[in-house]
């Protein structure tokens, strides 16, 4: 019987279809060709630019790592896809409607003329971006567009496990024109009202990550909470060298968000560079020590935590602030956003990754405190931002200002989108779904750790024996939840480790070659 499609299931693919079909009626176009009295292209910035394009997209699937490793081992793919996924979504936004509404021709201070580069039309032919004279355009855009695709995959942690990938689909498109279009127009386009106000913001502490930080704690408010935070269940993370390896890649790549912000290979972009690893460093070390202190062991989990959270902080200050000054900026983000954590776990807001206290914090963090330490003599702007500590207390409270600001419509406009999905669509999973993991229920995947078991008699004596009844008792709850999967042969497979398992007890020989799938 042939299975009837929904709407639901048809509306996606035909929009993208609609969105091909239009596309191929926009006209090719010549590069542009700066005249006599113009500012040339500077073959060193566009390749610097390039370069920090592909790291900032690099940063994504590092992201999807971070998370992914965090989760139940039953939630790791699902939750790694919504972040890989925005790549697809907002590639093709960004370039019918995404950047227009951004950089187009401003409409008030508030959004981008959408018809001024609709399609990317005009884009490749355009004059250079005021603030990138030595760059193309195209340049430009594909530079913007990576923290465009980021910026709803840092969501994904506060409401992982529990909402549907259909709905979050729908929540990127609804996010990236809604909310992060406006605000990238309001700090970075000349005429944006944040810019007008003398607002400065070097590479997105508030449109990248205040924004995605409140949208987080929207989010986590509409969702409600899992069952297991519920029940207080305690959750160990699927894979901490995936989390390891995911902050190793967030911070390569936070070299081209950051440094590559300056738009060209300068001095600029030299100090935003090493102000970026500096932050880095110090936010690792505040957090895992700060843990020491409240009666915690140094973790892994920790200095990843932190590290990434001085990123953040660093992030609106990177080009503005002094190398010695960003350890302040580190530290700070990271110990606030560690108690702001600490308080989130004693309440009831179910906020899956720490996303809120970790971004949003961090990025509130970071905005200020470019409002204490910027300095005219490191970023050489003329009428530049000026910090507190310089001398200029008005500058702080215009940062001040602007945070209140953004985070009240990052969240407000947030919490109605999330609202609405849930009333057109179901955004939240079953009861029975969430029990049996997203990676099942929502893609018919499964996420297999391997864990090799080497043991000899006199080792299964010193106590081995315990490892293999642990892992055989996983091994159990592993062929339960996948019962489901007996047409495939999973099941079967399930069993021939079960056997192997057992013999293993029985016989007390080592288990050279085999893994032991969890």
């Amino acid at each position: 019987m042939r299975r009837k499609l929904s709407f639901k299931q048809i509306a996606p693919f035909a929009t993208l279809i609609l969105a091909a079909g239009a596309a191929m009626f926009v006209v090719p176009e010549t590069d542009y060709v700066s005249g006599p009295n113009e500012t040339q292209y500077n073959p060193a910035d566009i390749a610097w630019v390039l370069i920090s394009s592909a790291l900032v997209f690099l940063m994504t699937p590092g992201l999807a790592l971070f998370y992914g490793g965090m989760v139940h081992r039953k939630n790791v793919l699902s939750t790694m896809i919504k972040s890989v996924v925005a790549a697809g979504v907002v590639g093709v936004l960004w370039v019918t409607v995404g950047f227009s509404l951004s950089f187009g021709e401003s409409i008030g201070g508030f959004i981008g003329n959408p018809g001024t580069y609709l399609f990317y039309n005009g884009v490749k032919s355009g004059a250079p971006w005021a603030g990138a004279p030595t760059i193309p355009l195209m340049l430009f855009s594909v530079f913007q567009m990576m923290f465009a695709i980021i910026t709803p995959g840092l969501v994904v942690g506060a409401v992982a496990e529990r909402i549907r990938f259909t709905s979050y689909i729908l929540f990127i498109v609804l996010f990236s024109l809604l909310v992060y279009a406006p605000l990238a127009h309001w700090s970075w386009h000349p005429q944006g009202f944040l810019a007008q106000m003398g607002v400065w913001d070097f590479a997105g502490g508030t449109v990248v990550h205040i924004s995605a930080g409140c949208a987080a704690l929207a989010g986590a408010l509409v969702l409600k909470r899992r069952k297991a935070h519920i029940e207080k269940q305690e959750i160990s993370p699927a894979n901490v060298p995936y989390v390891l390896i995911g902050t190793g890649l967030l911070w390569f790549g936070w070299f081209g968000f950051n440094a590559g912000s300056a738009l060209g290979a300068s001095p600029l972009a030299v100090s935003a560079f090493a102000t970026t690893n500096t932050a880095a460093a110090a936010g690792g070390l505040a957090w895992m020590f700060f843990d020491v202190i409240k009666g915690k062991k140094p973790s892994v989990l920790g200095f990843c935590m932190g590290a990434v959270i001085g990123l953040v902080a660093i992030t609106p200050a990177a080009g503005f602030v002094g190398v010695p000054q960003s350890i302040m900026i580190g530290l700070t983000g990271a110990l606030l956003s560690n108690i702001a954590v600490g308080i989130k776990q004693r309440s009831s807001l179910d906020d899956t990754l720490d996303v809120f206290p970790c971004h949003g914090i961090g990025g509130m963090t970071g905005m200020l405190l470019t409002g204490v330490f910027a300095s005219p003599i490191v970023h050489g702007i003329s009428e530049g931002p000026q910090g507190w500590f310089y001398g200029n207390p008005g500058f702080f409270f215009t940062q001040l200002k602007a945070m209140l600001i953004v985070s009240a419509y990052a969240f407000s406009v947030s919490w109605l989108i999330f609202k609405f999905i849930n009333f057109i669509l179901p955004i939240r999973v079953s009861s029975e779904e969430e029990e049996l993991g997203l990676d099942f229920t929502q893609h018919h995947e499964k996420y297999l750790q391997g864990t090799l078991l080497v043991t000899t008699a006199a080792e299964a004596n010193g106590g081995q024996v315990k490892e293999i009844d642990a892992t055989f008792k996983v091994a159990e709850e592993a062929k339960e939840v996948h019962a489901t999967f007996t047409a495939s042969g999973e099941a079967r497979e399930m069993d021939a480790i079960r056997k192997a398992t057992v013999a293993a007890l029985k016989e007390r020989e080592p288990i050279t070659q085999d893994y032991l799938l969890l």
